[in-house]
């Protein structure tokens, strides 16, 4: 912890770049984690809606709409001040608002996590999550609206970059080295990219 805030680990990308996979490492290193879909997720059930990308998509975009662009930022906040927690990641930045959201009551870092589109697309039809495209076409849109949300903005301001386009033992060995460089004193003073 820097200063008087809890620390927070931000991760954004793009869909299938290995976010979840990215979290899972570092979560290991001692990290809770929050996944900010799953706050969509819990709506859509809430709703009567099957999770489909689709309904996921609609509906992150209405609570946007309905209660700004950091909606569901701030219900994420929610649970992280509820719990106390001091040594979190959230997993799932879309914005440069929902950033700022979480920069008011916490030390912020912001890590992405990038791989091609041919590289999310395999690795989206090998997961096979309910709510992920099974067509190129519908991987083009589902990422055409994930950019309208402003995720390229969020991934393009990142104080850290992690390429993901091997092996998963390169991912993982990325994650431990970013953890590790957190820990330093001082703190890492501008980005930094693992691959």
């Amino acid at each position: 912890m820097r200063g008087d805030k809890a620390s927070v680990i931000l991760i954004t990308g793009m869909p299938g770049s290995g976010k979840t996979t990215l979290a899972e490492y570092i979560g290991r290193e001692g990290y809770l984690i929050i996944n900010m879909g799953d706050s969509v997720r819990e709506l859509a059930l809430t709703w009567g809606l099957e999770p489909t990308a689709q309904n996921l998509g609609l509906i992150a975009e209405r609570i946007r709409r309905m209660e700004g662009e950091a909606a569901i930022a701030r219900r994420c906040i929610g649970r992280i001040k509820e719990r106390a927690l001091d040594r979190v990641l959230v997993d799932g930045i879309r914005s440069l608002e929902e950033v700022d959201a979480f920069k008011e009551d916490f030390e912020v870092t912001l890590l992405a996590v990038h791989a091609s589109p041919k590289t999310r697309f395999k690795r989206i039809l090998k997961r096979g999550r309910k709510d992920d495209t099974l067509s190129w076409e519908d991987f083009l849109r589902r990422d055409r609206r994930e950019l309208a949300l402003g995720l390229g903005s969020a991934i393009a301001m990142a104080d850290h970059m992690i390429v993901n386009e091997g092996p998963l033992g390169n991912l993982e060995r990325s994650a431990k080295r970013f953890v590790k460089a957190l820990k330093r004193d001082p703190p890492i003073i501008g980005g930094s990219e693992w691959h």
